[in-house]
């Protein structure tokens, strides 16, 4: 999956381990893996033995995000249901590098495309802990729609995690697609990188 700012690689240590330890390694990188199931690693072989699993994991089905060439992070699809149509996007490591860039809009709009248009799935999830503010504001964002929340949903990293859930259904995509589009688009940026125009993506509503 390659866009104008990001590409996705399925994961690979032996490519992405030297970039994904610069980084998120170490603990003084400990933060960005708060909100994650596992991490962080205080060395490099505890990192190498992570993505070592990940890598020939397929659900979760693991990518590196490419920046320039360098993985930032990883992401993944999980809870695959063929049968069903429905996917999940999760397992989101975004490093600093990229937080809160046009890259980081784009990699989500890859996997969306490509879990629809690709995939053929009718239902792509979103998922985190329900105390994790930013997550959840970035599922509203990309134009995920809230379902709620599933109380004492698991056990994580030894504390309780209730699970906020959001979806876009196939119906969305085609309205969410021109307008990721439209952000996306070079024009909309300065030459510095700064966004002209908020990305605005509209949330269905769910009947209580």
């Amino acid at each position: 999956m390659k866009g104008r700012y990001v590409e996705l690689q399925r994961l690979d240590p032996a490519r992405h381990g030297d970039s994904l330890w610069r980084e998120v390694g170490g603990l003084e990188k400990a933060e960005y893996w708060q909100w994650m199931a596992d991490g962080p690693f205080a060395t490099r072989e505890e990192l190498d033995q992570n993505l070592a699993a990940k890598a020939v994991s397929t659900d979760p089905l693991y990518h590196a995000v490419l920046v320039n060439g360098e993985a930032v992070g990883h992401a993944s699809y999980l809870r695959i249901e063929p049968k069903h149509r429905v996917i999940e996007v999760g397992g989101l490591m975004f490093g600093p590098s990229l937080q809160r860039t046009r890259a980081a809009t784009e990699a989500i709009y890859l996997m969306a495309k490509h879990a629809f248009e690709i995939l053929g799935y009718r239902r792509l999830e979103w998922k985190c802990n329900a105390l994790n503010e930013p997550s959840r504001r970035a599922a509203l964002r990309f134009g995920f729609t809230f379902e709620g929340i599933f109380r004492q949903h698991m056990i994580v990293k030894g504390a309780n995690r209730d699970t906020a859930w959001y979806s876009i259904l196939d119906s969305d995509w085609p309205s969410h697609r021109a307008e990721f589009e439209r952000w996306l688009h070079p024009a909309n940026f300065d030459s510095a990188g700064r966004q002209q125009t908020r990305l605005t993506l509209s949330i269905a509503s769910v009947a209580n």
